[in-house]
């Protein structure tokens, strides 16, 4: 695998769920610097089309939208195989009830911050979701070629055995005629 492939693996990228341009506009300014790709979704409904449609590493989810809000849209990406291990930070107003937090969770989320939040914080925490993700990439690969060498060992072991307990194999007949004349 070329080290530009590894990279797209790596780079699943972050999709930032809002309904508000500013707040989209404020998460994009303070993540940038990252530079991992950025992706957008102004609804519920609209993060689980691109959930659908790629991978990502982590998905900043804003609690209060119209339609499905935040907790609705957690719900359904922890519900599908496809998006279960995707890791979501909600981010809600600092007014919302103290309660969001514990529904959050509940819901299934790995973080929680309230606006206007920290962006030194935020980056951090982003950054360590990120890591994370590129290595279990990491170890997605190292699992992969490990099942492709054992299938590959476990085929020529196959060929080995076959031939050793083939009677009419030459070889074979003269390796045991050697070993029974010593």
């Amino acid at each position: 695998m070329s080290s530009a492939e590894a990279r797209t693996d790596e780079s699943a990228g972050i999709l930032l769920v809002d309904d508000m341009e500013d707040n989209l506009i404020a998460l994009e300014a303070v993540l940038g610097s990252l530079n991992e790709p950025l992706f957008r979704a102004r609804s519920g409904e609209e993060a689980m089309k691109a959930l659908l449609r790629r991978q990502f590493a982590l998905v900043l989810l804003d609690v209060r939208m119209p339609g499905m809000d935040g907790f609705e849209t957690a719900a359904h990406i922890k519900r599908l195989d496809q998006t279960k291990d995707v890791p979501i930070i909600f981010l809600t107003g600092a007014e919302d009830d103290s309660g969001y937090a514990f529904r959050g969770y509940a819901t299934g989320a790995a973080d929680y911050l309230t606006k206007p939040f920290d962006p030194w914080v935020l980056r951090a925490k982003v950054s360590v979701f990120l890591e994370l993700h590129r290595k279990n990439q990491q170890l997605e690969r190292l699992l992969t070629r490990q099942r492709a060498d054992y299938e590959e060992v476990s085929k020529r072991l196959g060929a080995l055995e076959s031939e050793l307990t083939d009677p009419q194999q030459s070889q074979v007949k003269e390796l045991r005629h050697l070993l029974e004349n010593r």
